[in-house]
């Protein structure tokens, strides 16, 4: 396969891959989408673009994806099982490929309770693992779901994401080889703060033959505040903030928090660097993203390795 992935062609050549997060905005501001995206250029392999993420309505991520691709970024498209059926789901991978999508990422997506329509219904039609099994069978049978040969495949570099904390913690690399054999190419996971399960989670990995199948990109965010770190540890589902971090972000002065929260950030993509089955690290720093040049420069990740 040769999507045409700048990020797929990174991680084959074995560099460290690099990716950033952009959330569309609340509205029809294509401006808001070119701002951020100003921050993100040069910087990262490859952005992803948001899908009503936290099930709050936004700009649709293929049409800010292809914003993105027009400001000269590399977009990953995400897309989630909650709020379309595979009719819906298979039309927008075609139309993706067919406007120079290359990455895709396939999420279940969270619940519509918990966002600002949670009278809404959610669709579920298929799940994530289903969805990436879907998307590969596009790509690599050049067919349907339902059988039908498709004219042109899609040629999507296939994302998944992963979350090396959640209950029962044993079950967590099961469900990476689960999607690993449904076709991911690489997967991204939810933002690390707990690194003795992160490496624990990688090691057995390892041990199970995974990291040679996929590559796996840790996720990071920069912890901006207190309030922050407190709110991730008790509200946020599968989230694992240690006590240690809040410590040491309590430890600082109040006006030093959010550098030392990057300090943390970048600490955490020196030990990615060196660790045996990570192959990159996806930044999420949202609604930060003017800070993303700042980090990048701090964690020593520029330039970006350029690949034909």
């Amino acid at each position: 396969m040769n999507s045409g992935s700048n990020l797929q062609k990174i991680l084959e050549a074995g560099h460290f891959a690099f990716t950033g997060e952009l959330g569309p905005p609340r509205g029809a501001n294509v401006d808001a989408v070119r701002k951020k995206a100003a921050y993100l250029k040069g910087m990262v392999d490859s952005v992803n673009i948001t899908d009503n993420q936290t099930a709050m309505v936004r700009m649709s991520s293929w049409a800010a994806s292809l914003i993105a691709i027009q400001e000269g970024l590399e977009p990953n498209y995400q897309m989630v099982c909650r709020d379309r059926n595979r009719l819906a789901m298979q039309a927008d991978i075609l139309g993706a490929h067919a406007h120079g999508i290359r990455n895709m990422l396939c999420l279940s997506g969270d619940h519509q309770q918990f966002g600002d329509h949670p009278q809404s219904k959610g669709v579920f039609d298929i799940d994530s693992v289903q969805l990436i099994g879907m998307t590969k069978k596009m790509r690599d049978e050049g067919k349907f779901l339902g059988g039908a040969d498709i004219d042109t495949p899609p040629e999507m570099f296939i994302g998944a994401a992963a979350n090396p904390f959640a209950d029962p913690f044993e079950w967590r690399v099961y469900r990476l080889a689960k999607k690993v054999a449904a076709g991911a190419d690489f997967v991204q996971t939810q933002c690390i703060y707990n690194m003795v399960k992160m490496r624990e989670w990688v090691k057995q990995a390892n041990d199970m033959g995974l990291t040679e199948k996929v590559y796996i990109l840790a996720g990071i965010t920069p912890m901006k505040s207190i309030g922050m770190a407190r709110y991730m540890k008790k509200k946020v589902p599968g989230m694992d903030v240690p006590d240690e971090i809040i410590k040491r972000l309590q430890g600082v002065d109040k006006k030093k928090v959010a550098d030392e929260g990057i300090k943390i950030a970048c600490e955490q993509i020196e030990e990615f660097k060196e660790m045996k089955g990570v192959a990159g690290v996806h930044l999420m720093a949202i609604e930060w993203e003017h800070k993303v040049p700042e980090i990048a420069e701090r964690a020593k990740v520029l330039p970006r390795p350029q690949v034909d």
